[in-house]
């Protein structure tokens, strides 16, 4: 209940005014910006129409016709809802069929798909690890690999960013202490677009016999043959035993999935809890997945597209005196392109002010990122035309020195 001004009479959630007052305080409050029309490069937020930098969709998937069409086609002939979880009544026939294209087009035995990305990371490491293992887990891994860590109540070793010796010392301290032994790592990382040390990272779990378990999330659609991700980048496919990935960035619709092993995705069947707890899809979004992998195979163009798209927007940024990595943070090697601007509060101003000039760039601060850290995180599509990249270019380096940031 709430009285005319807008105060919560209950006192029992009053801390949390009070941290959204900080907030305020800091320039890092924020308020979800609504899209009206569909997740393209031009489109609207809030009824104004803006250069998109700010979405997943790396191959331009969210709109094309063809997952349209796959998503129309499925619910008229199922409906528009699973009913139930995958292991009591939910489990379509469309959703085996997603499943095993998945898993022959990452070359594996078998496929599990969740509810999302975070689910497919925090579900499978809760549960196949317990208290007397260990984690060894970069330190800027997803957040989603950090709570599932939590909730497996394993021991949790923490090795510098790609830093490959310094895991190595964290094998060695713990590689005679009993219990499972597990390195994770993204493909990419989502903040700073760089690379994870897969290939070096599965010489140290093979000559120490752990579990290597990659997060292709951010790769999937990027890296490797036909958007196959980092793994398969490192040809590395036969020597990760986890992969997890995601269906809502380049995929373009909704979800997570992780391969592997029969008996890693018969082992999750009964004892991932997202899997277990959480209803199957509709019908119509998994439809529109296989559309979409069907396309990574048919129009490879358009990996081409985004990486010429990548080349040039980066190039054009350092060019204008943008630090978009290199310097305080690591330095971008895909798409994610993170304008870093260091102050929580210069950068929220920045990214207002961009939205303002018709330029949606999102700005990300504490605590997504470090405190000092923050930044304004681009992803270039294959989508954008050369003339809106070279809008968005013009209007962000103008902004940023009327503010004095270049």
């Amino acid at each position: 209940m709430t009285s005319k001004n807008g105060q919560n009479k209950r006192p029992q959630l009053a801390h949390l005014r009070a941290v959204l007052d900080d907030l305020r305080e800091r320039g890092t409050y924020f308020k979800l910006r609504v899209l009206d029309d569909e997740q393209g490069p031009l489109c609207h937020y809030d009824g104004r129409e803006v250069i998109n930098l700010a979405s997943n969709n790396y191959l331009g998937l969210c709109e094309h016709p063809k997952l349209v069409e796959a998503a129309i086609a499925a619910t008229k002939k199922y409906g528009v809802g699973s009913g139930a979880v995958r292991t009591i009544a939910g489990t379509m026939r469309i959703h085996m069929e997603l499943e095993e294209k998945i898993a022959a087009f990452k070359g594996v035995e078998a496929c599990v798909v969740f509810q999302s990305g975070f689910t497919a990371n925090a579900g499978t490491v809760s549960s196949i690890l317990g208290k007397e293992d260990f984690i060894l887990s970069d330190e800027l891994n997803h957040a989603s690999i950090i709570d599932g860590a939590r909730l497996s109540k394993a021991k949790i070793k923490v090795f510098r960013h790609k830093d490959v010796a310094h895991c190595e010392e964290l094998l060695k301290e713990v590689q005679n202490e009993p219990g499972r032994k597990l390195v994770i790592t993204d493909g990419v990382f989502s903040m700073d677009g760089d690379i994870g040390p897969v290939a070096a990272l599965c010489d140290l779990c093979d000559k120490y016999g752990a579990i290597m378990m990659v997060d292709d999330a951010h790769a999937s659609g990027v890296l490797g043959r036909n958007g196959r991700g980092s793994v398969d980048h490192f040809h590395c496919t036969d020597r990760v035993d986890v992969q997890v990935g995601t269906l809502s960035k380049a995929i373009g619709c909704l979800g997570g999935y992780v391969c592997g092993s029969r008996d890693l995705i018969d082992y999750l069947y009964h004892r991932a809890r997202p899997f277990l707890f959480s209803t199957s899809h509709p019908p119509s979004v998994a439809a529109s997945c296989m559309a979409a992998f069907d396309l990574l195979e048919q129009e490879p163009e358009r990996m081409e597209r985004l990486w010429a798209n990548t080349k040039y927007f980066q190039e054009q940024l350092r060019t204008a005196g943008f630090d978009i990595g290199g310097k305080s943070t690591p330095k971008t090697e895909t798409p994610i392109t993170p304008i870093i601007l260091g102050d929580g509060r210069k950068t929220m101003d920045y990214s207002r002010a961009l939205f303002e000039k018709g330029v949606m760039a999102t700005g990300i601060a504490f605590p997504t990122v470090a405190e000092g850290k923050a930044r304004i995180r681009c992803i270039m599509t294959s989508e954008h035309t050369r003339a809106q990249i070279d809008q968005a270019l013009e209007t962000m380096t103008s902004v940023a020195k009327q503010m004095g940031l270049v």
